[in-house]
């Protein structure tokens, strides 16, 4: 014991700082003294990089250490958001028997009904969640009610339910993302890129955020599909969908690799549309319980919303809005918010008949180019959305996720003691620093690396 407490005397100390850190992050913090956050948040991902890059051997002490950082949010109420008291909202209207899709808040306690501890969940969501329609797709509604159950009326018990799913769901896409890291000859340690990081700890156990869900469900559908599990492969991909909306992009991709895993196009296009019937019939069965005319009104109504009212931590778009306000005189959110993402599934298209997926590998990498698009031409981009493609990353040769899950935190310089006002300038260095790696990835290094092959043959 003691020999091997000499041996990983460092690694330990690094475990040790990173606890106080994350004990400090999650207990001690206000969203409003960016300066701490950024603190806290540049030495834990300090601390993280080289525990993975000096440990790369050890998979159960990383696993282990994993469990312990996030072992140290439990008790905490989330400090960076206030998204889980509409969690808890929707979760006890659930249990009532009461469609979360058909009331907002605001609109639930005009007419003189609640849930227990309403007003503190009202008032804890704040305004804008309060007066907007649910748009938490069936699975999350689900697990808000499971907490809602478990947990009665206590609001720190519903939380520590919600983060035992999340720390259950990070452990499936740990046992997932290890298993297709070997099937495509890729080293098992990467999965701590993921596994460990900050970014991931802090914004899905600490802030509960519930893309580790999702990851966890598409994870899966990319291990069963890497192993011709088709069903299951659906199956996952439907369930991925209807906790949140966004693995809908990756379906495109989808035709050109199975034209590679079949002898001719017309098996290919037969399983594939068994595919996509899956994976539409466990998204039906789904939203069937809450399938109503007020629902696909409210559900809708709330999601156009992402694309032609809110704006948070957006590049192009950005760059878009200054134009507009130099050339017309005002924010011309509501137009280019419906033509946005109209040019995404045209890069898509593109991506599917231009830029073949001929196998698994080559459909990652597609994948992680589709959504970090998406995210590019986006109006908004909080800071949880990244857990897709960074995921998605560690499967292929690129990095630059990493560099943007730690830039990210900017974003959170917005939430000041003033209110919230973004510094576009922040804004600005955090995409200039992830274009830069980006474009060095997968420009620079690549024409390098065929230099070097030119000059040895």
């Amino acid at each position: 014991m003691r020999l091997w407490l000499q041996l990983h005397r460092i690694p330990l100390l690094m475990v040790l700082a990173s606890l106080v850190f994350y004990g400090s992050f999650a207990y001690q913090l206000e969203r409003s003294d960016f300066t701490k956050l950024l603190s806290l948040y540049a030495a834990l991902f300090f601390l993280f990089y080289k525990l993975v890059e000096t440990n790369t051997g050890n998979f159960n002490f990383l696993f282990w250490t994993g469990i312990v950082f996030r072992a140290v949010f439990i008790f905490s109420i989330p400090n960076l958001s206030q998204d889980f008291y509409r969690f808890l909202w929707d979760g006890r209207l659930l249990i009532q028997g009461i469609n979360p899709y058909l009331f907002t808040p605001d609109s639930f306690a005009s007419l003189g009904m609640t849930v227990p501890q309403g007003q503190e969940l009202i008032s804890g969501m704040g305004t804008l969640n309060a007066s907007n329609y649910s748009n938490y797709p069936p699975v999350l509604q689900f697990c808000y009610a499971i907490a809602a159950f478990v947990a009665g009326n206590s609001i720190l018990g519903a939380v520590i339910v919600l983060k035992g799913i999340l720390i259950a769901t990070d452990i499936g896409t740990l046992f997932f993302g290890k298993k297709l890291l070997e099937k495509l000859s890729l080293p098992k340690h990467y999965i701590f890129w993921f596994f460990l990081n900050p970014f991931i700890i802090i914004e899905l156990t600490g802030n509960l955020h519930f893309e580790g869900v999702m990851v966890f469900f598409l994870v899966g559908a990319l291990y069963f599909m890497a192993v011709k599990k088709w069903l299951w492969s659906a199956v996952f991909l439907g369930l991925s969908v209807t906790t949140k909306l966004i693995p809908l992009l990756f379906l495109p991709l989808l035709l050109p690799y199975f034209r590679s895993q079949f002898p001719s196009i017309r098996q290919a296009l037969k399983q594939l549309s068994k595919y996509y019937l899956v994976v539409f019939l466990t998204v039906a069965l789904l939203f069937v319980p809450f399938l109503s005319k007020a629902f696909i009104e409210n559900f809708s109504a709330t999601l156009s919303l992402y694309f032609i009212s809110f704006e948070f931590n957006a590049s192009v778009y950005y760059l878009i809005r200054w134009i507009g306000f130099e050339t017309v005189g005002w924010n011309i959110i509501g137009t280019v918010g419906k033509i946005l993402p109209l040019v995404v599934i045209v890069f898509l298209l593109y991506l599917s008949f231009f830029k073949k997926a001929k196998d698994l590998s080559r459909l990652l990498v597609l994948m992680l180019f589709g959504i970090c698009f998406y995210y590019l031409l986006s109006t908004t981009v909080h800071p949880w959305y990244l857990t897709v493609p960074l995921v998605l990353s560690i499967f292929t040769r690129y990095r630059f996720l990493l560099v943007w899950s730690f830039m990210i935190v900017l974003s959170y310089s917005a939430y000041g003691t003033g209110g919230f006002q973004e510094n576009l300038w922040l804004v600005a260095l955090e995409y200039l620093v992830v274009m830069g790696v980006f474009i060095w990835e997968v420009f620079v290094k690549r024409i390098g690396s065929v230099s070097r092959d030119a000059i040895g043959r």
